[in-house]
C-alpha cells in the first residue's frame, strides 16, 4: 500500500516537472523599446538566442507599416510584391516560432525593408543546446527539476522492486 503512494508520488513530481517545461518559452519584442519601425536596430538578434516554443512580438504603428514573413530569396531582395508566407498589420503581432529554422520578415510599406526594416530568425529546435549562450536561469531550474525528478523516480522504483 504504502510503495503505491511512494509510486504516485513519484509519478506526480515527473508529471509536474514536465508541466514546467513550456514555461521556458520566451516572448521576444523585436526591436525592444524601439519596437518593429525604421528605428529598428539591425544589431537586434545579437545575443539572443532563439528555440522552438519562443514568440516574436512585433509592435508598431499600424498605420505607418506592416509584417510581412517573405523567403529568403525576397528577404535579400526586398521584394515586397512576391508571394509574401504571411502577411500581419494589426500593430501589435506575435508570430510563434514552432519549428527550427530560418524565417524572414520584412516591412512591405513603401522602401522600407530598403532601409533596413528587415529581419532574419534562426530557430533552433527547443532540444538543442547553443554553445554560444548559456542556458536562462529557467531552462536550468528546469533541466535540473526534470533530473531530480527522474533520479527520485528511480530511487521510487528501485525501493518498489524491493518491497
Amino acid at each position: 500500500m504504502a510503495s503505491r503512494q511512494v509510486l504516485l508520488f513519484a509519478a506526480a513530481a515527473i508529471a509536474a516537472a514536465f508541466l514546467l517545461a513550456p514555461a521556458s518559452a520566451e516572448v521576444f519584442t523585436v526591436g525592444d523599446a524601439a519596437g518593429w519601425t525604421l528605428k529598428y536596430p539591425a544589431t537586434w538578434t545579437d545575443g539572443k538566442t532563439f528555440v522552438v516554443g519562443d514568440s516574436l512580438m512585433f509592435m508598431y504603428p499600424s498605420d505607418k507599416h506592416n509584417l510581412m514573413e517573405v523567403t529568403g530569396a525576397d528577404f535579400r531582395a526586398c521584394n515586397v510584391t512576391g508571394n509574401a508566407l504571411g502577411t500581419w498589420n494589426s500593430g501589435s503581432d506575435t508570430v510563434p516560432l514552432a519549428k527550427a529554422g530560418r524565417r524572414w520578415f520584412v516591412c512591405g510599406v513603401g522602401n522600407h525593408c530598403a532601409q533596413g526594416m528587415k529581419f532574419l530568425v534562426v530557430t533552433a529546435d527547443s532540444g538543442a543546446q547553443s554553445p554560444a549562450a548559456p542556458p536562462s536561469s529557467s531552462a536550468s531550474f528546469i533541466s535540473g527539476a526534470v533530473s531530480q525528478a527522474m533520479a527520485a523516480a528511480g530511487a521510487v522504483a528501485a525501493a518498489a522492486l524491493v518491497f
